[in-house]
């Protein structure tokens, strides 16, 4: 009897447990999506716009301070006559709306460099490249030449500051597609063979009248456009 009380009251107790627990009907399982990780890039890889261009120049120093010395003053320029290369960074960007990457070639065949200039160049965003060579080489115009060469397999618009007619068969091979080329100098020193390069797309900056690269008047026999002629400027 003991044992059939004791089954009877576990039956009960079941049925009361059934009694006072709903049934819950099931639920489908649903998959927690994890939270996509942006991938980190790679030490080392630089990752720029597809479409960002950029403005190579590359600065003919050698040519620039002969011409201002032999043409222009008569001696060799002071510090206050030449340019302020900072300002033609910022005419290339602004012209053309684009990052800019300076190069300015140095003639370094004597074993020496100019440093405080050298660390000027570069504190004002330039790569100087001094260049050496036998005294019968033309360094700098090699360097540019190779230069100008390299930059016809590459996307980029390029300014040339200088006025040597040497480059004109390199920035020729250049004016193709889309690309812009630019030369900066001074009009009336400029080669007739890069001149004549502006029926092919070559764009011509003045140095000192568009880009306003010196601090000072340059004292500059030069054929005057009627639209720019200021009288005053002769009283």
């Amino acid at each position: 009897m003991v044992r059939r009380c004791q089954t009877s009251s576990t039956i009960v107790g079941q049925i009361r447990v059934a009694h006072s627990r709903p049934e819950v009907p099931d639920r489908p399982a649903v998959r927690r999506k994890r939270a996509s990780r942006a991938r980190a890039p790679r030490l080392g890889s630089v990752q720029t716009p597809a479409s960002e261009r950029t403005t190579y120049i590359l600065v003919d120093g050698e040519n620039i301070d002969a011409t201002l010395g032999s043409a222009i003053f008569n001696g060799r320029p002071t510090p206050e006559q030449r340019p302020r290369w900072e300002r033609v960074l910022d005419f290339a960007r602004k012209r053309w709306d684009q990052p800019t990457k300076g190069l300015f070639f140095l003639n370094a065949s004597s074993g020496s460099m100019p440093m405080a200039f050298v660390q000027a160049l570069i504190a004002l965003g330039y790569r100087p490249i001094p260049l050496a060579g036998e005294a019968r080489e033309k360094v700098v115009d090699i360097g540019i030449q190779r230069t100008l060469a390299a930059i016809k397999d590459r996307q980029g618009d390029v300014m040339l500051v200088s006025h040597d007619g040497d480059f004109a068969a390199d920035i020729e091979r250049l004016l193709t597609g889309d690309r812009r080329v630019g030369l900066l100098a001074f009009g009336e020193f400029t080669s007739g063979s890069l001149t004549q390069l502006t029926e092919q797309g070559l764009e011509l900056f003045d140095l000192e009248r568009d880009v306003q690269a010196f601090n000072v008047p340059l004292p500059r026999l030069r054929i005057i456009p009627i639209a720019e002629f200021d009288p005053l400027h002769y009283l």
